[in-house]
C-alpha cells in the first residue's frame, strides 16, 4: 500500500513552496535571480516568474500522484510504494529549496554560494535517486524504461541495477566538479556524468535483451 502521510507531504510542501512566492512576492524587486551558470552568474528575469516554478511544483505533485493510477502496469507500484512516494517528497523538498535560494538572493544577492549548493543538491539528488533506482519494479514512468527492459523482469532487473549504480557514481562526480578549476571543466565533468548515467544502463538493457532471445533460442 502507498504512503498515506507522504502522498499528503507531497502536496503539502508543493502548496508551501508556492505560498512563500505569494507572500513574498509584493516585496520582491522587479528583476530577479532564477538561473545561474556554471561559473555562478545570475540571469535575471521578470519576478512573476517564480510563480512558474512554484506553480510547477503542484504540477509534478499531481503528476507524481496520478501517474502510478493510469499506468497498465499500476499493479507493481505496490511492490515499490514506500520508495515511490519518498522519492516523490524528496522532489518536492528540492524544488523548496530552489525556491529559497532564489528568494534569499533575491533580497540579499551574495549571501551563499548558488553554484555549491546547486551542485551540492543536484549531485545528492542523483545519490538518491541511485540508491532507490534498484527497488524500482517494471512501469511506464520510473527507472531505466527501455523498450527492452520493458519487455523481460530479468533485464529490467539488471538495467536497475546498473542504472542506479551509474547515477550515484553521476551524483558523485556532479559534487566532484565543484572542486574542478574553471566552469568549463565543470561543465563537461556534468555534462559526461549525466550523459553516461543516461546511455550505458540503456545500451546495456538492448545488450541483455538480445542475450535473453539468444539464449532462448538454443
Amino acid at each position: 500500500m502507498r504512503n498515506t502521510k507522504l502522498r499528503i507531504a507531497n502536496y503539502v510542501i508543493a502548496v508551501f513552496n508556492l505560498l512563500l512566492a505569494v507572500v513574498f512576492y509584493p516585496a520582491l524587486p522587479d528583476r530577479i535571480p532564477m538561473n545561474w551558470s556554471f561559473d555562478g552568474t545570475a540571469a535575471y528575469s521578470a519576478k512573476y516568474e517564480i510563480f512558474l516554478m512554484c506553480g510547477m511544483g503542484i504540477l509534478i505533485a499531481f503528476l507524481l500522484d496520478v501517474l502510478p493510477k493510469i499506468d497498465p502496469r499500476r499493479q507493481n507500484y505496490q511492490r515499490f510504494s514506500s520508495y515511490y512516494d519518498s522519492f516523490c517528497v524528496v522532489m518536492q523538498v528540492f524544488l523548496l529549496a530552489m525556491t529559497g535560494i532564489i528568494l534569499t538572493e533575491s533580497f540579499r544577492p551574495g549571501t551563499v554560494s548558488v553554484k555549491y549548493i546547486i551542485m551540492l543538491a543536484v549531485g545528492l539528488l542523483f545519490m538518491y535517486i541511485g540508491n532507490i533506482m534498484p527497488k524500482f519494479k517494471s512501469n511506464f514512468y520510473c527507472g531505466v524504461k527501455t523498450p527492452w527492459a520493458l519487455s523481460s523482469e530479468e533485464v529490467w532487473r539488471k538495467s536497475q541495477r546498473l542504472g542506479g549504480k551509474c547515477f550515484f557514481i553521476a551524483g558523485i562526480l556532479i559534487i566532484f566538479s565543484m572542486l574542478l578549476p574553471g566552469s568549463e571543466a565543470a561543465f563537461a565533468v556534468v555534462m559526461a556524468a549525466v550523459f553516461a548515467a543516461a546511455l550505458i544502463p540503456s545500451v546495456m538493457s538492448y545488450v541483455w535483451w538480445r542475450q535473453e532471445q539468444n539464449s532462448e533460442k538454443h
